[in-house]
């Protein structure tokens, strides 16, 4: 038998944990939603179904994080009960997506993002909850409230850069996220601009560059979020991390 190169057993990375695999899933659904803005805003129209492999890729990645959650075997309070079928929800909506003309499948995927990430943070709370794992366990990154709620922001795909006269603009939809915010993340390893990959603002207008999580930044937001969940509308779900009071004016793509 030959035996294997000194280290090599550890050189492999960890597989990501239960938690880490559903903020992967949201940005896998904000990459397909993304894609599908682009088709429908094509000139022409796209009518092909380039969307319908990856609406499969998508089912399946949702059923491997349902799995991943059902492994952890927890008592299934409400929340956590909710965030199972949540799951189920979408990975039978990724899969009748692809099916279907690109307005109704965009449709059917448009609210993934921000549900996986509302059942990241339930699977977060009852697993601290239930073992008693240390909020501060894990990312070597130390998170300001800002930080925080801004890689939340970017997971949840609400986060995009445009450049406009030499100067560059963040626009985002919920929580407010600042250029100096998002540089801080960048120069930590936690966040990073992929260019001319989110539809344009309007019609006829550039693609602009979405902002997303590094391997590092789903890391350091998975092991971040803790706080309780909060009892909203299906399909929406509030940073888990004190911010500051909302701004009247925010920009918006």
């Amino acid at each position: 038998m030959t035996t294997p190169p000194e280290g090599f057993l550890f050189d492999v990375a960890a597989p990501p944990t239960p938690v880490e695999r559903l903020l992967l899933l949201a940005d896998q659904y904000v990459q397909h939603n993304d894609m599908l803005d682009r088709l429908l805003r094509a000139h022409p129209p796209s009518t092909s179904n380039a969307h319908a492999a990856s609406a499969q890729r998508l089912a399946s990645a949702t059923r491997t994080a349902l799995k991943a959650v059902t492994d952890e075997r927890l008592f299934r309070s409400p929340d956590l009960s909710d965030a199972v079928v949540r799951l189920e929800q979408l990975a039978f909506l990724s899969s009748a997506s692809a099916d279907q003309q690109l307005p109704v499948a965009r449709t059917l995927t448009a609210l993934a993002p921000e549900a996986a990430m509302g059942c990241a943070n339930t699977l977060a709370y009852e697993i601290r909850r239930r073992r008693g794992t240390a909020a501060g366990d894990g990312p070597e990154h130390t998170l300001t409230a800002a930080h925080h709620t801004a890689l939340w922001e970017i997971a949840c795909g609400n986060v995009v850069v445009t450049s406009s006269l030499g100067r560059q603009n963040v626009h985002y939809r919920d929580e407010r996220v600042l250029l100096g915010t998002l540089r801080a993340l960048e120069a930590k390893g936690l966040a990073e601009r992929v260019p001319q990959s989110a539809p344009a603002a309007y019609v006829g207008g550039p693609l602009q560059d979405r902002v997303r999580l590094t391997p590092a930044g789903t890391t350091a937001l998975a092991t971040a979020i803790s706080s309780p969940p909060t009892r909203r509308a299906p399909g929406t779900t509030p940073a888990p991390a004190p911010t500051a009071a909302k701004t009247a004016a925010r920009g918006r793509y």
